[in-house]
Formats: C-alpha cells, sequence, structure tokens
C-alpha cells in the first residue's frame, strides 16, 4: 500500500518499523528515530550555532562501486598505474562521492523529519583517498520558518576534514525540516500538505 503525505499511518506498522511515523497531519513525525544518535531533530529542535558531525571510513569500495554508481571511469579513480603518475600519487574519491558522504550526516540528523534537501554545494580542497576517515561537521547558521509546509528551513555549513585534521571539503545545505506539533499549533498552522 502507497502512503502519501496527509494520511494517518497504522501505528502497528509504526511499532513494528514500518510505515511513516507520521501524526494525522502528516507532517510531524511521532516515533524515535535510530539513524544514530540525536538523529531525527524537528526544525524547532535546533538552533543557530548548534553543530553535529559524522565520520565514515573511505574504503576502495567506494571508489570502484562509485564509478560504477556514477559512470565516471577517470582513471585518478579506477587505474593504479595511472594515479601513481599524477600529482596526487595515488587513486582519488570522486568529488561528487565526497559531497555525497559529507550530505549523509544531514540525512541521518533529520531522520524521518526531513522533508526536502533544498540545496547541496561543495567545494573540494584536498583529494580524499581509500583509507581517510572523513569526519563532516555540520553548523546550522539560519533558519526559515515555513509554518505552511509544515516546518522551516534549516541552512547550514559544513567542513570535512580526514584524519590527519587537513580539511578536504566546505560545503553549504539548506534542508526543509518538519516541525512538532506544538510549535506547528503555536505558529497557526493547520498541519495541512503545502
Amino acid at each position: 500500500m502507497k502512503r502519501r503525505v496527509g494520511l494517518k499511518a497504522d501505528p502497528q506498522d509504526v511499532a513494528r518499523g514500518r510505515g511513516s511515523g507520521f501524526s494525522p497531519t502528516g507532517l510531524v513525525h511521532t516515533s524515535p528515530m535510530t539513524g544514530m544518535d540525536g538523529s531525527g531533530r524537528h526544525y524547532d529542535e535546533v538552533n543557530v550555532g548548534d553543530a553535529f558531525r559524522r565520520s565514515l571510513t573511505v574504503t576502495d569500495t567506494h571508489l570502484v562501486v562509485g564509478a560504477g554508481l556514477i559512470g565516471d571511469f577517470n582513471p585518478h579513480h579506477v587505474d593504479d598505474g595511472f594515479a601513481s603518475g599524477t600529482r596526487f600519487g595515488t587513486r582519488i574519491l570522486h568529488g561528487v562521492l565526497t559531497s555525497a558522504i559529507m550530505g549523509g550526516a544531514v540525512g541521518m540528523i533529520f531522520h524521518g523529519t526531513a522533508i526536502a534537501y533544498l540545496e547541496h554545494a561543495t567545494r573540494f580542497v584536498a583529494p580524499v583517498r581509500a583509507g581517510d576517515t572523513l569526519t563532516t561537521t555540520w553548523t546550522v547558521v539560519g533558519k526559515a520558518d515555513k509554518p505552511k509546509h509544515g516546518g522551516g528551513i534549516v541552512a547550514m555549513r559544513a567542513v570535512a576534514v580526514n584524519q590527519r585534521g587537513e580539511t578536504v571539503a566546505e560545503g553549504d545545505g539548506k534542508m526543509l525540516v518538519a516541525a512538532t506539533a506544538s510549535w506547528l499549533d503555536a505558529m497557526g498552522a493547520t498541519g495541512s500538505a503545502p
């Protein structure tokens, strides 16, 4: 059965870990998330200055599967012989995959409360190689109330560093995030889908 925003989730499905976990309005998350510690935050539960981070170790599999996933078989990413003669000295991760790994932290902090990822821009500062552990820290830099959309826009800035503390990428993102029912009530929102 397909679920659409505005339909009430079956509480038994939610209790079993299936279904949307949304309230009768279809906009507000009502069950705890298990994506990571602190995940499932609502719009009104984050403030300007809040920061969150996530780490992931890049493996050779990321380079190989990433090449197949995005169709980029540039020898910088897949050819050891070629890459050894470049300024990087070894194969490097695709920039788009570095950006995606950075974005994963946003998806997890708003696990189940994200309505839409609106913007994501990344600047690449240094190469990422297999064996590097990327730690991305996102900081909330702005908020815009959007009660008619069930929450608001959270603007964030990111820095990704490797295990040596070297900055490898910087980014910006905006996420439309659902608010709690109490915030929506205080804002006079009806909870209807946009």
